[in-house]
This record gives C-alpha cells, sequence and structure tokens, in this order.
C-alpha cells in the first residue's frame, strides 16, 4: 500500500500530470493578479470590510503603479548647453553626439525609462534637449543626469612648498588637543572604565565608534598592525598606553581570540602559509617582457627546478624571477591565507606541500612559479574593539592641497570600465578600473617616471587614493582604494561606468511640462484596446466554440500575467509599447487559430481526444515556433539597433510574445485535455467540425 502510495506520487498518471499543469497555472495567475490588481483588490477587501461590518484580516497586496511615458504622463524638460571652446570645429559634432548617449545611458537603463534625448546645433550654439516621462521635480531630474564623476590622474609637483603659518597653527592646535585627548582617554580605560562607552564618547572613527569602537573578528591578514600589537594580550586586556599610529592615536581592548574555521565545517581548521616562489613569464602574458617563448619559459624554469634548494632558492630567484622587484624580495609573499592566491597556487601549497620543500612547476595566468613553502600555522583570530584619536601632519594639508598636484594626461575619457572589487589584505571596498589601449599606455608611462613617488587619483576635484607606485604597471589596471562603504564604491563603479561627458555641459533652462497626448488620450486608446479584444473574444467563441472559450480563458492569464511582468521589471508603457502590447495579443489569438485549425482536422479523422490534441499541437508547434522566434528576433535587433522610444516597442512586443507562446502552448493545451473527453469529441458543433469518415 505504502509502496503504492510513493508510485503515485513520484510517477502520476497522465490525467494527474495535467491537474498538475493545471494548479501550476492556477497559482501563476493568482500571483500576477495580485500583483497586477493590487490596488483593486485592496479596495474590495475595505468595501467588503464596510459594507458588512465583518473583521477581514487579510496582508496588504503590494500595490506596484504603472511606469507611464512622456506622452502620457508628461514629464521634465531640460536643455542644457555643451561647451566646444576646447573642441576642434570639425569634432564638435561627434562630441555632442556622445554627450547625448552619455546622457541617455545614465537615464535609460535597459531601455525601459524612454527617455527623449535631443541634439540641436544653431550657429555656434549646441545645444541638449532632455525630456523625462514621471518625474515633476526638476531637482530630481537635474540629480538624474548627474553632475560629469571627473576622473583625473595626478602626479607630483615637484615645486615643493611649505606650509603657511596659518597652516602650520591649525595643525599644531588640532596635533595637541589629540594629544590631550588621548593622555585623558587612556587614564580613563587603565582606570577601568567602560571601553565602549569611552569609544562612543571620544573616538574619531565614525565608522565603529556607534557599536563601542568594535572592530569585529579580524585576522593578521586583515590587519597586521592591530594583530601584532593584541596577539600577545589575555581575553580582556586593553592598552597600557595609547599606540602612535600612522594618522593618530589608538587604544586597543581584545575581546575574544580563537583559531580561524572554515564557515562550512567548524571541526576544520584554516591555516596560513608562509612562503616565496620564483616566477617565469614569457610572450603570451599581457605586459611580461621576459622576452622568453612559453615554451622556452617552460625549458627554463625545468632546469632551475633541478638546481633549486631551500638553501639556493633565495639567490635563484633573485636571478632569474622576472616579477618585478623580485631581485631585492627574493620573491618573499609573507604570511597568506587560501582566499589570497590564484587557485592553482593554493592548491600546490595548502593541499600538495610540504613545508620546507619546493613545489613542482605550477601554471597560474601569471606564468610558471616553483614555490618553497617556508611555514604554516592556524589562523588567530581576533575581537578588537579600538578607540582612534585622529591627527593630521603636513602631508595632509598639501596632498589636500591642488597646488601639490599637476594634471596628467590620464582622465576619466580612457576609461574602459570600472568595477567593484576587495583589498585581499584587509577585505576593503575598492574600485577596480581597466582603460582603453590609449589609456593602458598613458598609464605605463605615468606609473614608468613615478616609480617610488605617489601619484594621486582624483575624483571631482578631490584627491581620495595617494598610491606610491611600486614599479611600471602594464596592462591598464588601477585601484582606487579608501574608506569605501560597499555601496559606495559601487555607486563610483556605476558612475565611472556610465562614462564621463566629452564636454563639460551647463544647464540653461528647465521645466515641467504637461502629457503629450494626455488624459483624454490615454483613456481613448485603452477603451479602443478593450473593444478590439471584445471583437476578438466573440469572435473565438462565435467561430471556435468551447475551444474559443479556451482562447479567452488563455488571454486573460496573458493579460493578468503581462501586466504583473509590466509592474514588476518596470517597464515605462508609452503609446508605442501598448501598441506592441496589442500586437502581441494578436499573435497570441494568431496561435491559438493555428492549434484549433489543427484540432479540427485531427477529430474529423475520427482520432481519440487525447491523441487529436496530442497531434494538433504537435503539427501546429513548428509554425507558432518560427513565427515567435522570428518575431522575437526582430525585437532583439530593434533593441539593440534602435533609439529608446522603438526600445520600449521592443520589449513590450517581446516580453508579450513570450507570454503568449507560455499561454498557447500550455494554457490552452491543459484545458483543452483536461475537459475535452471523447464522448465531448464526438460533439461536432460544440468543437466547431465536420466529420470526414464514418466511426
Amino acid at each position: 500500500m505504502e509502496g503504492n502510495f510513493i508510485s503515485k506520487l513520484f510517477e502520476p498518471s497522465a490525467r494527474a500530470k495535467v491537474w498538475r499543469i493545471f494548479i501550476f497555472i492556477i497559482v501563476i495567475f493568482v500571483i500576477s493578479g495580485s500583483i497586477a490588481g493590487g490596488s483593486y483588490l485592496n479596495k474590495g477587501v475595505d468595501y467588503l470590510k464596510n459594507k458588512t461590518g465583518i473583521s477581514i484580516n487579510l496582508p496588504g497586496l503590494p500595490e506596484i503603479p504603472f511606469k507611464l511615458g512622456l506622452d502620457l504622463l508628461g514629464g521634465t524638460h531640460l536643455v542644457y548647453t555643451a561647451d566646444m571652446s576646447e573642441i576642434d570645429n570639425a569634432d564638435r559634432a561627434s562630441a555632442l553626439e556622445g554627450v547625448r548617449d552619455v546622457i541617455e545611458r545614465r537615464v535609460n537603463v535597459f531601455g525601459v525609462s524612454e527617455p527623449l534625448v535631443q541634439t540641436n546645433i544653431s550657429g555656434g550654439d549646441y545645444r541638449i534637449i532632455v525630456e523625462l516621462a514621471g518625474i515633476q521635480d526638476v531637482a530630481e531630474a537635474v540629480k538624474m543626469i548627474g553632475e560629469t564623476p571627473l576622473l583625473e590622474f595626478k602626479e607630483e609637483d615637484t615645486a615643493q612648498r611649505e606650509l603657511t603659518e596659518e597652516e602650520r597653527k591649525i595643525m599644531d592646535d588640532f596635533n595637541t588637543e589629540s594629544l590631550t585627548k588621548v593622555t585623558e582617554v587612556i587614564a580613563k580605560v587603565v582606570a577601568g572604565e567602560d571601553f565602549a562607552t569611552l569609544a562612543k564618547t571620544y573616538s574619531d572613527d565614525d565608522n565603529t565608534k556607534d557599536n563601542g569602537g568594535e572592530l569585529g573578528w579580524i585576522t593578521a591578514n586583515d590587519y597586521p598592525q592591530v594583530a601584532g600589537e593584541v596577539e600577545n594580550y589575555e581575553v580582556g586586556d586593553t592598552s597600557k598606553e595609547y599606540i602612535v599610529a600612522e594618522n593618530g592615536y589608538e587604544i586597543f581592548k581584545l575581546n575574544d581570540k580563537r583559531v580561524k574555521t572554515n564557515p562550512f565545517d567548524e571541526t576544520q581548521k584554516e591555516t596560513e602559509v608562509k612562503a616565496s616562489h620564483l616566477l617565469l613569464c614569457h610572450n603570451e602574458i599581457e605586459g611580461c617582457e621576459s622576452g622568453l617563448s612559453k615554451e622556452d619559459a617552460l625549458a627554463k624554469i625545468k632546469e632551475i627546478e633541478t638546481e633549486a634548494t631551500p638553501n639556493n632558492f633565495t639567490d635563484l630567484v633573485k636571478e632569474y624571477s622576472t616579477e618585478p622587484g623580485a631581485s631585492e624580495t627574493g620573491g618573499e609573499l609573507g604570511w597568506f591565507d587560501r582566499n589570497t592566491m590564484v587557485e592553482p597556487f593554493t592548491v600546490t601549497v595548502f593541499d600538495n606541500q610540504e613545508v620546507g620543500t619546493i613545489s613542482y612547476i605550477v601554471e597560474t595566468q601569471f606564468g610558471y612559479h616553483l614555490i618553497y613553502k617556508e611555514d604554516e600555522r592556524d589562523i588567530i583570530e581576533y575581537n578588537v574593539s579600538h578607540i582612534y584619536v585622529a591627527t593630521i601632519s603636513e602631508a595632509d594639508i598639501i596632498a589636500n592641497d591642488s597646488r601639490n598636484w599637476k594634471l596628467t594626461e590620464l582622465t576619466g575619457k580612457y576609461l574602459d570600465r570600472a568595477s567593484l572589487s576587495f583589498n585581499p589584505n584587509d577585505n576593503s571596498a575598492e574600485v577596480s578600473l581597466e582603460f582603453d589601449s590609449e589609456g593602458s599606455d598613458l598609464f605605463a608611462d605615468i606609473t614608468g617616471r613615478n616609480i617610488g613617488k605617489p601619484v594621486a587619483i582624483f575624483l571631482d576635484g578631490q584627491p581620495i587614493s595617494i598610491p606610491t607606485v611600486n614599479g611600471q604597471i602594464f596592462g591598464g589596471r588601477a585601484v582606487i582604494s579608501g574608506d569605501f562603504s560597499i555601496d559606495d564604491a559601487k555607486l563610483l563603479a556605476q558612475r565611472l561606468n556610465a562614462g564621463a561627458l566629452p564636454v563639460p555641459i551647463e544647464i540653461v533652462s528647465q521645466q515641467t511640462v504637461g502629457a503629450t497626448l494626455g488624459h483624454v488620450s490615454l483613456q481613448a486608446s485603452l477603451k479602443a484596446g478593450i473593444i478590439g479584444l471584445i471583437l476578438v473574444a466573440l469572435f473565438m467563441i462565435l467561430y471556435y466554440r468551447l475551444p474559443g472559450i479556451f482562447a479567452v480563458v488563455a488571454l486573460m492569464f496573458y493579460g493578468v500575467v503581462i501586466l504583473a511582468m509590466f509592474k514588476i521589471f518596470s517597464v515605462t508603457l508609452t503609446l508605442s509599447g501598448l501598441a506592441g502590447l496589442i500586437l502581441s495579443i494578436g499573435m497570441a489569438v494568431d496561435a491559438n487559430v493555428l492549434i484549433f485549425e489543427r484540432l479540427k482536422e485531427e477529430l474529423a479523422s475520427g482520432k481519440p481526444s487525447g491523441i487529436a490534441i496530442r497531434d494538433a499541437f504537435e503539427r501546429a508547434w513548428t509554425s507558432i515556433r518560427d513565427g515567435n522566434v522570428s518575431t522575437i528576433i526582430t525585437c532583439v535587433i530593434l533593441y539593440i539597433f534602435t533609439t529608446s522610444m522603438v526600445r520600449g516597442f521592443a520589449i513590450t512586443l517581446g516580453l508579450g510574445v513570450i507570454v503568449s507562446m507560455f499561454c498557447a502552448i500550455f494554457v490552452t493545451r491543459n484545458l483543452l485535455q483536461l475537459v475535452i473527453s471523447d464522448k465531448i469529441s464526438k460533439n461536432t458543433w460544440l468543437l466547431a467540425y465536420k466529420k470526414t469518415i464514418n466511426d
């Protein structure tokens, strides 16, 4: 009995499968209906409560409004003028088009916001007209366009200057106050006052002061200076004296410590390795200048492998390694965990190598490696709180003074891509930059002439990162680091990816505009669409009778699902978008017509209902598939190669075709299989066919 139940559960009959699909369709319909008509359903529940007095405790459904386009809703009209004073006459028209493209990218993500962005050249006046649907607040529209993220790389101005007397006094006064404050705080800490309360009162670290100065669980890889300070503390210990840090003073408290374990298996300890390596790159590696082919590099490192020992490994690294700076560092990598290195390197040193040995040859995207594993140990995690008191230096004051830096040729103009990344040492959020080929060459030149010197990255006139160049960098990759939250770094990457405007622009006119068609036109358009749908439904029912009723039910399902999708994906509805929607309804009806005509033929030939329905769908499917796929391909082409208005038409038509195909193939078919039996299939009037043979 139990086996029979399980068999029915996992191997249902054909009839049970039909019922399962029907229930699935009903679930989709209910969910889509709650999204598409959430506001109406909520009003209906409120109406019943008021009329009947019965308390109906139902959760409120989401009320997501439709987004209407500028031609139906109105919006904001902005006029910008472009400054072409620095652009050659021959390039001004293309520069203006570049401005238009950048602005449209910013406000037309995925083509659904349907802005109208146009250019106008009149005499010596270069203008961009922007119309945004549904935005009545001009300030919000200007914010959406956004200021140009001005990304600049600057190098030190060798003409260094001294601080002015006023600047020096500001610095000295600030640092004196900081020393007084930290002295007072350390006395309170040593006296046993609550550390968290002191952090909230005195700490200058805005990221931690509100939670009592807690840094959370850290390792030596995350915060090497902090871990080095507290590694000999007992749990609960605090600093007995303030620690002089790079940009201020710090006081620490060790809340707890533990051996770090695998987050998926707490019985497995995580370790870190101390190692050095010898690298040979080859001409298939971007930026490699060894002059070796891949075959030569492999042959060379095989020779080195035969003579390498722990005693001579450092000497071999200094003699043969192609890694920049290896002749000074000896290939030393320090301590690192599994997440620091690339996978082939990590697998070798952590899983396949003993301490004190030299590895086999390891190939990575950087070339061929030999690895000397010097030591291995458990990773210790420390739960630390700190109180930070900031100081300022001459370098801080001068670094924030644009007079100390001079422009290079490299700007955001040459940026190819920006993305969110994380620093492997402390896991802080950063923004990775990739430049185009011209920008890569400029970056290589800048880093080449500034080895050992700082190069500042300025955004919108403010320095956000001032790294020191350790060696010439090829490949056009840079990192912007700073005090970023993940959201801040992600937003900066998005702004940079949106593109820097080719020329400066200035807003000269801004106003709110009304709908170009207006409410009356919208109502008339909807009325015409509803009348058309009713006529189509009547035709389907009168001509195909029972199957026609199923087609109308499938169209109702289609309408609810497609409206829900428009709300979920925030598709902006314009008159052209509504045209695409109505056209897709016609295609859904067309699919049903093909299916029903085939069904009439199969039933007329005397086939049983189940076989007739199956054969009708199989024979109609190729025509439905080819017609709909060709339409979807057309929509893709329209989306890629046209402007925003046509893109909106392409999106609504494409979504409509996909949903209409689902309705024809699944909803209509399921209803036919569920209702039409062999007995009903013999009713020629109900199914609108004529027998061609005798049963």
